[in-house]
């Protein structure tokens, strides 16, 4: 996935390995699980906010992420990720659920790209998308479904194999 315009970057360390962090102004353009550190570039307040918060979360003291997030994509991928961004810690819904949602109920594949295609997961916590039976269909953050199942662990969201 291609990075978006920033103006600031950084890493941080966490249970699911490295998370680089993007900023253009005041707000997270990106974030990129799993993959080499970024060198800290820029200044910016939300990034320190955004890590604090990431902090927080891996280590059971805080349900919530709500820093400021910047998402560019399509109509399309905006109402999935709309859909995806109101559950909440430990809630799940499916990829037909969230088709549905946004009035398109046969769009349950075009749903998957548009996870698939989150620019900020975690935040818009696409790991909290399971199949139809509670099956986890697919991951691309980190090392792929290890970390969606770390984080489905994370919040106590059981799941099917």
């Amino acid at each position: 996935m291609k990075i978006p315009n920033f103006d600031a970057a950084t890493s941080i360390d966490s249970p699911i390995g490295n998370i680089n962090l993007f900023a253009e102004g005041d707000a997270v353009v990106f974030l990129d699980i799993g993959q080499v550190p970024v060198a800290s570039v820029g200044k910016s307040k939300v990034l320190v906010e955004a890590s604090k918060q990431l902090d927080r979360y891996f280590h059971g003291k805080s349900k919530q992420l709500d820093f400021k997030v910047k998402l560019e994509g399509t109509k399309f991928q905006q109402a999935v990720w709309d859909q995806i961004a109101k559950l909440g810690f430990g809630e799940i819904s499916t990829y037909a659920e969230i088709a549905s949602a946004i009035g398109n109920p046969k769009a349950v594949r075009a749903v998957g790209g548009a996870v698939g295609a989150n620019p900020v997961p975690l935040v818009v916590g696409c790991h909290r998308v399971l199949g139809a039976s509670g099956k986890i269909t697919g991951y691309s953050g980190g090392a792929g479904i290890p970390t969606k199942q770390w984080l489905l662990a994370h919040e106590s969201i059981p799941y099917v194999d």
